[in-house]
């Protein structure tokens, strides 16, 4: 691994340092003074994986394109490897988003190429399993293996996705040495970087764009291609005329993105582009009040509820230091598809300080204790597939009273059983690597010393909300894509069912969790349907 102290961040790497000298067309939103009105081919909302993909196509095709992001302009030049800055300036509400009741906390970025930024690198292409699934349950066409085969291929070449080369870090070589010795499948993870330095601090912003998010591919393209970018803009509704889309209505928003300045933005455009992401996206729809006939709009929303396990090693693992994750399972993925219990992904996160004590969910001498012990704390992760059993029909996103996205996901007994189980797989993996001590994610677990004793405490421990620690990083599903205007929000194009020049391009048209990290699944559908609009567009 790299050494920090020789690191020079964004001094020679960030795009942005010479935006002016390429004539990029850059507007914060935060310090304009009076009323903006553009127009555009193309308007597009959200500059993450859906937003950024679609702005490099359309731009390509020779079309204008302008895009709206609510979050500021970070760039590689401030990108310091600090949590306290990155979690206030680069994701939603401060880390702070949560479901409706508080039972899980989300994690989704809230800055200029979205969770690109800030997501951990590991790309998978769509799988099979879940694409025959959307196909035979869900009304989903054109988005078989053979179909999405090319559209995964371009992107993965287009941002260096390829599988990590280097040997794992501890944190995730212990995920691999427990499969092989319980007998496990494993695989090494593809990760979408170039140059990487093997830094480990991926979530808080590349200090030297090895990461190939949004931020430093596609945007940069299509400002080449004389887009316009302006930060600090809220969509707050889609405007339109009858059953005609025209554009949308922004709000200009304060330096540090908590209210309004008070001050609009007007895009008129002859295609409207929706890729805020599967929260932001629904909001914008339901804030809009577009038609909703059967009731689709912001219903099966997905998550990947995700809990996990915390292990002592004797040696020393360092879980902030390499590549946050290149070492999975899918052992427990697909034993079933949509019948019997529900089926999980098994990774390992980093665990810089911040993000690893909320993991305790404890305070006083016993957290203390736990990040004394930080160096030596192996962490694993089980993401449950949720979204293709009767039982798990995701979340609800509805307007709160200021008329932001708030998702009612509440913790079924069908996925507390999957939190329960994948502990008891977790915990038994780590204890066979020789870990001193493990508990998993629930408020009144404690370290227990061998792999017996665990075993016992978890049949005593109250399976409840609350009580277990749920989160996500994977938001998904909301304005589902699909043939039938019944059961889905816009076509299997993109397009909205009920109204004319309107699209959504990002993931909230799952249907489905994706049952694998999500980035390479928006990515090379979006390629897929902008390519299609350019194309109509310049026909």
């Amino acid at each position: 691994m790299t050494d920090q102290s020789m690191v020079k961040i964004g001094s020679s790497t960030d795009p942005y340092n010479n935006a002016k000298e390429r004539g990029w067309d850059i507007t914060d939103a935060s310090a304009i003074t009076a009323p903006l009105e553009l127009q555009a081919d193309v308007v597009i909302v959200g500059t993450g994986a859906g937003g950024g993909t679609a702005a490099e196509t359309l731009s390509k095709a020779g079309l204008s394109v302008v895009l709206l992001e609510a979050g500021p302009l970070k760039t590689s030049s401030q990108f310091d490897m600090q949590e306290r800055a990155a979690y206030r300036d680069l994701y939603q509400e401060g880390t702070g988003r949560g479901t409706k009741d508080g039972g899980m906390v989300i994690l989704q970025g809230r800055s200029v190429g979205g969770s690109t930024t800030v997501n951990w690198t590991t790309s998978f292409r769509t799988p099979p399993e879940t694409l025959k699934f959307w196909a035979e349950h869900m009304g989903v066409s054109g988005c078989s293996v053979e179909e999405m085969a090319p559209y995964f291929a371009h992107m993965e070449e287009r941002l260096n996705i390829k599988q990590w080369s280097q040997a794992p870090n501890a944190n995730n070589a212990m995920l691999q040495k427990a499969s092989e010795k319980l007998g496990y499948e494993w695989a090494t993870i593809h990760r979408n970087v170039r140059g990487c330095l093997n830094l480990g601090f991926c979530g808080l912003g590349c200090p030297v764009d090895a990461k190939q998010s949004m931020l430093v591919t596609t945007i940069p393209v299509a400002l080449d291609n004389k887009a316009k970018l302006i930060h600090h803009a809220r969509v707050v509704r889609v405007l339109r005329e009858g059953d005609v889309v025209i554009g949308v209505e922004a709000e200009a928003l304060t330096p540090n993105v908590r209210g309004s300045t008070g001050q609009t933005i007007t895009v008129r455009a002859k295609r409207t582009v929706l890729a805020g992401g599967a929260m932001n996206t629904p909001a914008i729809l339901l804030r809009s009040e577009v038609p909703d006939p059967h009731g689709r709009i912001g219903k099966r929303t997905f998550l990947h509820p995700t809990t996990l396990t915390m292990a002592i090693y004797p040696e020393t693992i360092d879980p902030y230091y390499g590549a946050p994750q290149s070492i999975y399972s899918d052992h427990f993925q697909w034993q079933s598809v949509h019948t019997g219990p529900v089926g999980f992904k098994l990774e390992a996160p980093p665990l810089q300080p911040a993000f690893a004590a909320g993991f305790y969910s404890t305070a006083g001498e016993e957290i203390s204790s736990s990040m004394d012990q930080l160096p030596n704390t192996q962490c694993m992760i089980a993401l449950m597939r949720d979204g293709f059993h009767e039982e798990s029909q995701g979340g609800v996103v509805e307007l709160g009273d200021a008329g932001q996205p708030v998702l009612d996901y509440p913790l079924n007994q069908y996925l507390l059983e999957g939190v329960h189980r994948s502990w008891g797989i977790m915990l038994e993996m780590q204890f066979a690597t020789g870990c001193k001590s493990a508990r998993p994610a629930h408020k009144q677990a404690r370290h227990y010393a061998t792999w017996k004793e665990a075993k016992a405490a978890l049949s005593d421990l109250q399976i409840a909300p609350h009580k277990v620690t749920v989160g996500s990083a994977h938001v998904m599903g909301g304005s589902a894509m699909g043939d039938d205007p019944r059961t889905s929000v816009a076509d299997c194009d993109g397009k909205f069912h009920h109204l004319d020049n309107l699209y959504v391009m990002d993931g909230s048209l799952f249907p489905t969790s994706i049952g694998a990290n999500p980035q390479l699944s928006i990515y090379g559908l979006v390629y897929k349907l902008s390519g299609k609009l350019a194309a109509e567009l310049t026909a």
